[in-house]
């Protein structure tokens, strides 16, 4: 018996390597292993064993049964890339990709960003960037803001631990660390690195002690605007908001300008959009950016002499620009990372 299966075994390995096509290996595996195959045969004639005979013959099939399952799978795979190197007419590469990965496409707050980019640059402005862990001077002291104001408070700005603190500001001594809770930083930042005059606009994400709903998020971006020339005006101001305004809610958009109060400008401004490109929302006053002159104080701070420099300040969200221009009515769906929901920009 086992002679017989060493033959058999041997007798199929010799005809596996004749074996080409799909139709051929199958009609082989009948012959070997199919209802009336030579292994099959051997596999029945167990039953009319002795009892002490079986256990060593039971070990003997299954490692001959075990070779032509080995044999039968080194056949499939030869036959299915010779398969798919007729059909691509080339060797198959395993390292390209597959043909049927879908494509990726940009985030929608990724296209609302480079839409206002854009649209600022045709107005002559550059980006500019800065780091998201900033100091306390650069976030708040620069910016006029007092040191009694709420935003400096624990419950509403994301300080880090003592350990990272540094003296990286331009005052003596000790100075806090915290995550940016907007981008005026790299406004800092850029008059205090840069000579005027210059126009820049600073994207980037920020963070506040936000409880999260369909309107807030602890994380969160921003787009703000920096002019600095001399004899910069309200209609400058007026001039760069309405172009935007019209450039990305189309142009029968309105805006107007409500009086209102920031510390680093002087006057202060919230800006309401109106359009009919809103749907629900269409025709109705949306406050949707607080702007200003940039204020005397702000430009010493940043070494700039208010007498001969002045400045126009915006800043807006991005979140809520996305929201306005697409409908969206929850902020988190933006961080969700539900494909349903990002397709539908793609």
């Amino acid at each position: 018996m086992q002679q017989q299966l060493v033959q058999l075994v041997a007798a199929a390995t010799q005809e596996a390597s004749g074996v080409s096509t799909r139709a051929e290996m199958e009609a082989f595996k009948a012959r070997v292993v199919g209802p009336n195959g030579s292994l099959t045969q051997v596999m029945k004639g167990l039953a009319t064993l002795s009892k002490e005979d079986r256990p060593v013959v039971g070990k003997l099939i299954n490692e001959a049964k075990k070779a032509v399952e080995e044999l039968l799978a080194t056949l499939q795979v030869k036959i299915e890339e010779s398969e798919i190197a007729g059909a691509l007419g080339a060797p198959l590469d395993s390292t390209l990709p597959s043909p049927d990965a879908p494509a990726g496409s940009l985030h929608p707050l990724s296209r609302t960003r480079e839409k206002i980019l854009s649209t600022l640059r045709k107005l002559g402005f550059t980006v500019a960037e800065g780091p998201e862990v900033e100091t306390e001077w650069h976030c708040f002291d620069a910016l006029n803001t007092p040191a009694d104001h709420p935003a400096r408070d624990m419950q509403d700005t994301l300080y880090l631990p003592k350990s990272f603190r540094s003296a990286d500001a331009p005052r003596k001594g000790e100075e806090a660390i915290l995550l940016r809770t907007h981008t005026s930083s790299v406004q800092v930042r850029t008059m205090l690195s840069r000579k005027p005059p210059f126009r820049i606009v600073a994207p980037g994400r920020c963070f506040r002690r936000d409880a999260v709903d369909a309107t807030h998020s602890a994380n969160f971006h921003q787009v703000e605007g920096l002019w600095i020339d001399r004899n910069v005006t309200l209609a400058d101001l007026r001039g760069v908001l309405d172009f935007f305004v019209k450039e990305t809610f189309g142009p029968e958009a309105e805006i107007r300008l409500r009086p209102s109060f920031f510390p680093f400008t002087e006057p202060s401004f919230e800006m309401d959009l109106r359009s009919p490109n809103l749907g629900r929302l269409s025709n109705r006053w949306l406050e949707i950016m607080g702007c200003g002159l940039v204020d005397p104080k702000v430009l010493e701070l940043c070494g700039l002499d208010p007498n001969e420099w002045s400045g126009l300040a915006f800043g807006l969200g991005l979140e809520r620009i996305a929201m306005l221009v697409h409908g969206i009515d929850d902020i988190r769906l933006f961080y969700n990372n539900d494909t349903r929901f990002l397709r539908q920009f793609a």
